[in-house]
């Protein structure tokens, strides 16, 4: 990989702001600048604030399918991590700590499905998490999965060799309970059936 070109498709806020990467990455043999609708492994967005249309163009890259994104941002709130991370930025890098040598960097891991966050920005992250774990999530029954305790119960359930009929009989719900149980989990996950379900519950460490 470090020695491979990587193709970066660079959406920037303004031209200026795409003149000036550009002018500053144009000459780093390990990358190559494509325009934004071209296919790229990454997408370089480069952004002064996490505004309304910031906020659409992470979801549209998303929705693309961008398989990793390198954020560059002026100050990011706490408000604003969550909304990040789940519209699938890998990396994020103040402007203002932003130099070639550090986007160089950002580029080629975020390419090779690593991650990365400035130290303070982590630990922020980490302590809203928690809070939000702690306050809304585990009142309710829910995990950051997004899975309940029952839905979590019938999968294991289903793990152990349970069929619907007994796995109803165990938890007094209705077999139809059951189903829908299992339905929602797969529609919610995209998984393909039953089996796709627990693999994913293992593999998340749910069960």
């Amino acid at each position: 990989m470090n020695g491979e070109q990587t193709a970066v498709a660079l959406h920037a806020a303004d031209s200026i702001t795409r003149a000036g990467v550009t002018a500053a990455l144009r000459s780093r043999p390990e990358i190559r600048l494509v325009e934004p609708d071209e296919p790229a492994p990454v997408a370089l967005v480069v952004l002064e604030r996490l505004d309304g249309a910031a906020q659409q163009l992470l979801r549209r890259l998303q929705v693309q399918g961008s398989p990793n994104i390198v954020l560059v941002a002026g100050d990011i709130a706490d408000p604003e991590l969550l909304n990040i991370i789940s519209s699938g930025v890998s990396a994020v890098i103040r402007r203002s700590d932003a130099t070639p040598d550090t986007l160089v960097r950002l580029v080629k891991a975020t390419a090779a499905g690593q991650g990365a966050l400035p130290p303070d920005l982590l630990g922020r992250l980490l302590d809203r998490v928690s809070r939000l774990q702690r306050n809304v999530l585990n009142p309710n029954g829910w995990t950051m999965a997004g899975m309940s305790d029952r839905e979590t119960e019938v999968l294991r359930l289903i793990a152990d060799g349970f069929e619907t009929k007994e796995i109803a009989d165990k938890l007094c719900y209705s077999q139809r309970t059951v189903k829908s149980i299992l339905h929602d989990i797969t529609n919610r996950f995209q998984l393909r059936n039953r089996a796709h379900a627990v693999a994913f519950a293992l593999r998340e460490g749910l069960i």
